[in-house]
């Protein structure tokens, strides 16, 4: 399984409770989107991104987000996603998520998502702060070699 996340510099775990599967015995499809959010969580986490919230009221919006399912997640099982960002503009990022599967060692799903920076006192978009991008620059470098 390391392999199948080994371009991620944060992976997430979580068990698949039985509650998050649906009349098809499999989790439910919108299930997915919560592990990328939790994942996201995570790896912002990692940054000072939630500290500089805090002191500036700028932290992250998700634009957008989609999903692509590879294989069905049942219970029992857990779930490992892997989150990078692929992108950083002035003003957001593009995440990359894999869920993968640790009972069957396969990709479950992928998806990506892109968040932008939003100044939540002043209702309007911000920039990356420059703290934060060096950030993501370090965590990513980790699996990149660099």
């Amino acid at each position: 399984m390391t392999d199948l996340l080994a371009a991620y510099p944060v992976i997430y775990e979580t068990d698949v409770a039985w509650g998050e599967m649906d009349a098809f015995q499999h989790v439910n499809n919108i299930i997915y989107f919560r592990y990328f959010e939790s994942a996201r969580l995570h790896y912002f986490q990692q940054t000072p991104l939630l500290a500089e919230m805090e002191v500036t009221g700028v932290g992250p919006i998700l634009h957008s987000i989609h999903c692509r399912y590879r294989f069905p997640l049942t219970f029992p099982d857990r779930v490992r996603v892997g989150v990078r960002v692929t992108e950083m503009a002035e003003d957001r990022i593009t995440v990359h998520h894999r869920a993968v599967s640790a009972r069957h060692n396969r990709i479950a799903a992928e998806g990506e998502g892109v968040v932008v920076m939003f100044d939540y006192r002043r209702n309007h978009k911000a920039a990356l702060s420059p703290t934060l991008r060096a950030a993501i620059q370090r965590l990513e470098a980790v699996v990149s070699g660099q």
